[in-house]
């Protein structure tokens, strides 16, 4: 049996194909009045991928930062991140859903545990240029990684300045940069 799938609206004129997983996190951002999804993409080149974006969404970035930028998309509603990762262009970082709450943020990890899913807590972690209450879903069927997180202020740095918190999203030598920085 072929992955099972299900369809639904429409983004820039296309049918969206999604897989059961990701109908699942649709009703999640719904009950749960989530404002909106996040895609995290590796990029070859930030400022070629900044300049298409931004004409494709008809929108500039809501921050950049080195090798790192981010747009708050109003239609459709979603948060795109950009990672400069050479290489890897044209692949998939991670997912996430981005709550307006650490209450948000305590309900989901709390509902998703019920409902059998293990997942890993990182609190007042500092990811992407932001300091974020979060935790990481466990178990998704093709190995995604999808985060669930809420945004609690802006950060100068990528990650944590110290070097046992310097995890995040991106690749594990972005990761060694900024533990050997």
């Amino acid at each position: 049996m072929g992955p099972v799938v299900s369809t639904t609206g429409n983004a820039l004129g296309m049918t969206l194909i999604l897989p059961t997983f990701l109908t699942f996190v649709k009703e999640v951002v719904h009950s749960a009045g989530m404002s909106r999804i996040q895609l995290a993409l590796n990029v070859d080149d930030l400022d070629t991928a900044i300049e298409f974006y931004s004409k494709l969404f008809d929108t500039a970035p809501a921050k950049t930062k080195p090798g790192y930028a981010n747009f708050a998309i109003a239609n459709p509603p979603l948060k795109l991140v950009l990672l400069e990762n050479p290489g890897q262009g044209g692949t998939l970082n991670h997912l996430g859903v981005e709550v307006e709450s650490v209450d948000a943020v305590d309900a989901e990890q709390n509902r998703l545990a019920a409902a059998g899913f293990a997942s890993i807590d990182e609190r007042g972690t500092t990811c992407c240029y932001a300091k974020q209450d979060k935790f990481w879903v466990e178990g998704t069927p093709s190995g995604e990684r999808w985060e669930i997180y809420t945004v609690l202020a802006d950060s100068e740095t990528f990650f944590s300045e110290t070097p046992e918190d310097a995890t995040c999203c991106s690749t594990d030598s972005r990761a060694q940069l900024a533990v050997e920085g």
